[in-house]
């Protein structure tokens, strides 16, 4: 669970081993360990990994994908973002579709999953209650998303996966220095904002159940957004 391309650099290894290790936010403890230990009767007998959630792909990726906190009985459960839940199903077939993965599907982090040019991160690292984690946690997690963004150096292209995830993003580059447009682009499905030294940001409707079974995200909605971060990637 939660592991790292053995090929990856030491400071990108060493970022996951603190990401694991992490006990800064007692709500989110909480709950996340109180969700391993009351599963839903399909989960009962599995065990859960029930700690914070480092990143996870390709080491060299030209594309990060930033969502905003595993879920409850997906990553929570299995140790790896997006694996194992509905808005991951989503997700990975985009990924597959648009060349970044090498199977549409992501049910346990020993299903043989790759991903090619593309790394996967989150604003949360743990699972909150409601699926809501306060300012205050998404401030304790920012430095990790700092670390990533500084270790990626290959990032051309940032996928944010809602609003949370966008603005995640913007703060970021504000706290390292890197500098935003003025004004603040808004975010919105299929918006695209050129940052200062290059990088663009481009944003979607995040695949949770509530906007995939509403139909304000479809697949080919989801799709066109990642063959668009493919395509800009590769200029």
């Amino acid at each position: 669970m939660a592991r790292v391309d053995s090929e990856a650099p030491a400071h990108l290894r060493e970022l996951v081993r603190r990401i694991t290790a992490c006990r800064a936010c007692p709500r989110l403890v909480r709950h996340r360990e109180t969700v391993a230990a009351n599963p839903p009767k399909r989960y009962q007998g599995q065990h859960y990994w029930a700690k914070p959630l480092p990143g996870f792909g390709d080491p060299r990726a030209c594309v990060l994908v930033v969502g905003l906190a595993p879920a409850a009985h997906g990553g929570n459960r299995t140790g790896r973002m997006f694996t194992g839940d509905r808005s991951g199903d989503w997700l990975f077939r985009a990924l597959y579709d648009a060349g970044f993965a090498n199977r549409p599907l992501s049910e346990h982090p020993d299903d043989g999953l790759a991903l090619r040019g593309a790394y996967i991160t989150a604003t949360a690292r743990c699972a909150p209650p409601a699926n809501k984690p306060t300012p205050l946690e998404m401030r304790r997690c920012l430095p990790f998303l700092l670390e990533e963004l500084r270790v990626l150096a290959g990032v051309r292209v940032i996928v944010a996966l809602g609003k949370i995830a966008w603005d995640a993003y913007l703060r970021a580059r504000r706290e390292s220095g890197l500098g935003v447009p003025r004004p603040l682009p808004r975010f919105g499905h299929g918006a695209m904002a050129l940052m200062p030294d290059g990088m663009v940001l481009l944003g979607t409707y995040h695949p949770s159940q509530q906007n995939t079974f509403t139909g304000k995200l479809t697949r080919p909605m989801l799709r066109a957004v990642f063959t668009r971060a493919a395509r800009l990637a590769r200029r």
